[in-house]
């Protein structure tokens, strides 16, 4: 009998994918913030800058698919060290950008190289997480994302006026490289394969994943996935989601900074507050996602969480709509986050339940849909309010995509995986 260790090996590998989440977040929402110095120094209008924003996850939204499909025949360990490099390299290369064409390929290609970052985490958890445990790391990995952004709006602020937007994105390039390789060090795409991991805990792995007999396994394809009426519902209603919480890391510090009259670091302390309840929601569904599991049943436990929060969602962002004051709006935005993030923990675990061995270029496709919603959502604010002089028919759009949101859920059926069969 091996000797059972008292803090599990996976669990580390949960705080690396955590800690990852973060770093992705932290460098999406740097353009946000440096909005404002990025467009004066490039002279660059408003409807400029949302082609900016949006054209991040246009790449990143492109690049989904793909970036799954690598992770589920590559591995996670060699996928993640790739694209955080890669998206890193970017990052910093903003810094030395000098005009408007240039920005839209820079970000482009930042969109794209951390296309690979959900899908490889998804694959990862496939591999190493126990189905009963999935909800709440899930949620954990999540909430690192918004817990990053909401540490990134002060702080990079703060750099912004110390160092200059410029340096401020060299930084943070830095950063991500440095997670790649320590990364590519420690993890291992089988779990069996890490030596610092008990038997104890290779085998409650081993017995507690829904892993494919391997003699049984197919190939998957875009014809299969898109076959498959479980993989448009998931899309459709990730759709809402992102575009809701796009928002917050695109329009929500600018908007919130010229319409109530406030300065760089005051707007960058409001405008983190929604991410911090969107950590708390990403938290509060894991643990939901796992309980009703446990205690009920296995397609209730990913149906109940999602529908709730898209319902806190829709209230949410309609009511603030009509705050006239900057903490109403934002006690109502942070509503809504908190709700559309109950809707990532269902959804990513969903993904896994049917996609198994393919789980990768499953929440990749998802995921794919989602960006179309962030990319729309960059351009629609500045669009919509340039058309109508008002943001109130954009939050109206928002709200009435996250009500369709709840009856897509309804059909999602986490027990039925994907029909792949051997060639």
């Amino acid at each position: 009998m091996s000797k059972r260790q008292s803090f599990p090996v996976r669990y580390k590998m949960v705080f690396g994918t955590f800690m990852l989440a973060l770093i992705v977040l932290f460098d999406r929402i740097l353009m946000s913030v440096a909005k404002d110095p990025v467009a004066e120094s490039l002279s660059l209008s408003d409807k400029q800058m949302g082609w900016v924003m949006s054209i991040f996850a246009l790449g990143y939204a492109l690049f989904q698919a793909p970036a799954g499909l690598l992770a589920d025949r590559l591995g996670s360990r060699k996928v993640l060290t790739a694209v955080v490099t890669l998206w890193s390299f970017f990052t910093a290369l903003t810094g030395a950008v000098w005009n408007f064409g240039v920005l839209l390929i820079v970000r482009f290609l930042f969109g794209a190289g951390e296309a690979g970052a959900f899908p490889g985490i998804a694959r990862a958890i496939y591999s190493w997480i126990p189905l009963n445990e999935r909800g709440i790391v899930n949620g954990i990995n999540f909430s690192g994302g918004r817990i990053g952004a909401a540490i990134a709006l002060p702080i990079v602020a703060w750099l912004i006026t110390v160092t200059g937007w410029r340096m401020t994105f060299v930084i943070l390039g830095i950063l991500g490289i440095v997670w790649g390789v320590l990364w590519y060090l420690w993890f291992r795409d089988d779990p069996q394969d890490h030596k610092s991991m008990s038997q104890d805990e290779r085998d409650h792995i081993q017995q507690n994943t829904n892993k494919t007999d391997k003699s049984k396994e197919g190939e998957i394809s875009f014809q299969k996935l898109f076959k498959s009426k479980s993989m448009w519902l998931l899309m459709g209603q990730y759709f809402a989601s992102n575009f809701t919480f796009f928002f917050c890391l695109t329009w929500l510090f600018p908007h919130i900074k010229a319409k109530y009259n406030l300065d760089m670091v005051e707007a960058g302390f409001y405008a983190s507050a929604p991410l911090i309840f969107g950590a708390l929601g990403n938290l509060s569904s894991g643990f939901l996602v796992d309980y009703i599991y446990r205690n009920y049943d296995w397609a209730l436990s990913r149906k109940i969480p999602a529908i709730i929060g898209f319902i806190l969602a829709s209230f949410g962002i309609l009511a603030c709509a009509y705050m006239t004051e900057v903490n109403g709006a934002v006690i109502f935005i942070s509503i809504a986050v908190f709700g559309a993030d109950m809707t990532l923990s269902p959804s990513w675990t969903t993904c896994v339940d049917i996609g198994k061995q393919f789980s990768g270029a499953v929440s990749g496709t998802m995921n794919m849909a989602g960006n179309i919603g962030s990319f729309l959502t960059a351009l629609a604010f500045p669009y919509m309010l340039a058309l109508t002089g008002s943001d109130i028919p954009f939050f109206y759009l928002a709200a009435g995509l996250n009500l369709i949101a709840i009856f897509l859920w309804m059909g999602v059926n986490p027990k039925n995986p994907l029909s792949v069969t051997k060639e």
